[in-house]
């Protein structure tokens, strides 16, 4: 990509950085920062160095949503265009849920339209008390379809039937309350601290269970507690209890020593 809208940066520590860098248009993304986003996050999925990401934007807001000259755009395509166009900010949001190393997201500032499906897709987010949230498509008469699946998920069928429909703004406060951030601090300066300490919290868990228990939210989120996924969990601790991770850490736990994951 010749324009760098999207940084990574990664530290000694296992942690990355992924970064959205358009702060003169308050971060908005377009069919090329999709596609940057896609392409780093697949990266860090494969990096083994990397233990956890975090998710943030550079300047005022966390970012406003689609950019306007690329929504233009697209209203000038054809179907099968607006489809495919789609279906990347699909995968992105896909990709970014699915990750196999946790995620924290930073929210400071605006957060609209798929930015609330961005910070949706995070395993945490923290959000400076100033922040603001909106689902704003219906008011260009559009619906915030493909972020939809992690939005309601997030806060729930009865807080994104008022929210889809009246494109209302909410606060961090609320967005908290309803389930989509974790942690409130009073300013911006403050979520560094604030993810620094959910980083070393992560740090100190193994990598394989970490990631093992994301896809076991997923494998269980919504279902009937019947056989199959009574069985399904069974077969999920037992494969774990057997794997050298696993052994790892009950090795360690029982030799009261830390486990060979934790690198001070």
């Amino acid at each position: 990509m010749s324009n760098n809208f999207v940084l990574l940066e990664k530290q000694p520590n296992g942690v990355a950085h992924l970064i959205i860098n358009r702060p003169e248009v308050h971060n908005a993304f377009d069919d090329d920062v999709i596609e940057q986003l896609i392409n780093q996050l697949e990266a860090v999925n494969e990096d083994r160095d990397v233990r956890v990401l975090v998710l943030r934007s550079n300047g005022k807001n966390f970012s406003a949503g689609a950019d306007l000259a690329w929504m233009k755009r697209m209203a000038q395509n054809s179907y099968q265009e607006n489809l495919d166009d789609a279906g990347r900010l699909a995968k992105l949001m896909e990709v970014l849920n699915n990750l196999s190393k946790p995620t924290i997201g930073l929210v400071q500032g605006a957060a609209y339209g798929g930015a609330v499906g961005l910070a949706a897709c995070c395993d945490i987010v923290i959000a400076a008390e100033s922040s603001q949230f909106c689902l704003s498509e219906v008011k260009i008469g559009l619906i915030p379809a493909v972020i939809s699946p992690y939005v309601v998920r997030a806060i729930g069928e009865r807080q994104s039937r008022r929210y889809f429909v009246t494109a209302e703004v909410f606060t961090a406060r609320q967005a908290q309350a309803y389930g989509l951030v974790h942690e409130v601090v009073a300013d911006v300066e403050m979520m560094d601290d604030a993810c620094n300490r959910f980083v070393e919290q992560l740090r100190r868990n193994s990598p394989q269970g970490m990631h093992a228990a994301k896809d076991l939210i997923f494998a269980v989120s919504g279902k009937d507690i019947d056989q199959a996924v009574i069985n399904d969990t069974a077969c999920r601790i037992a494969e774990i209890r057997v794997s050298a991770e696993g052994q790892e850490g009950l090795g360690s736990f029982l030799q009261k020593r830390k486990p060979n994951w934790i690198q001070e």
